[in-house]
């Protein structure tokens, strides 16, 4: 299981298997939340030796933030609205723990709390039914 928590900062090592793995995660978030391919951006911004820099999904409806901006409280998934892949500020902003990445569905389904994009949980099973 990755480390969340074990700061980027001044480890570039660290800081590489962070954006790879926080990707990877958001490529299944957007698989779980049922996103067509090209109805999203995933970035990257690595930004200096201080920091861990941003993994960004944006789709036209929510964008989602990983970085470890609040290591302290654990918190380093941004969630907001938005209106488009232009809107870089969206509606208010909503932190979760980085641990998250480690459970898609439940990710998957505060994101769809948040923003109706995906289908809920109960959706999600009558259409697997």
């Amino acid at each position: 299981m990755f480390d969340w928590n074990r700061s980027c900062s001044y480890d570039e090592q660290q800081k590489r298997r962070f954006h790879s793995t926080a990707r990877s995660r958001l490529k299944k978030l957007a698989a779980e939340l049922y996103l067509p391919a090209g109805s999203y951006d995933l970035r990257s911004n690595k930004a200096g030796i201080a920091v861990a820099g941003e993994i960004t999904l944006h789709h036209r409806r929510v964008y989602i933030k990983v970085g470890q901006f609040g290591l302290l409280s654990g918190h380093g998934i941004l969630i907001r609205t938005c209106k488009g892949r232009q809107d870089y500020t969206g509606g208010p902003n909503h932190l979760a723990d980085l641990t998250l990445l480690d459970d898609i569905p439940a990710l998957a389904a505060l994101v769809h709390a948040i923003s109706g994009v995906g289908s809920s949980p109960r959706s999600a099973v009558s259409r697997a039914a």
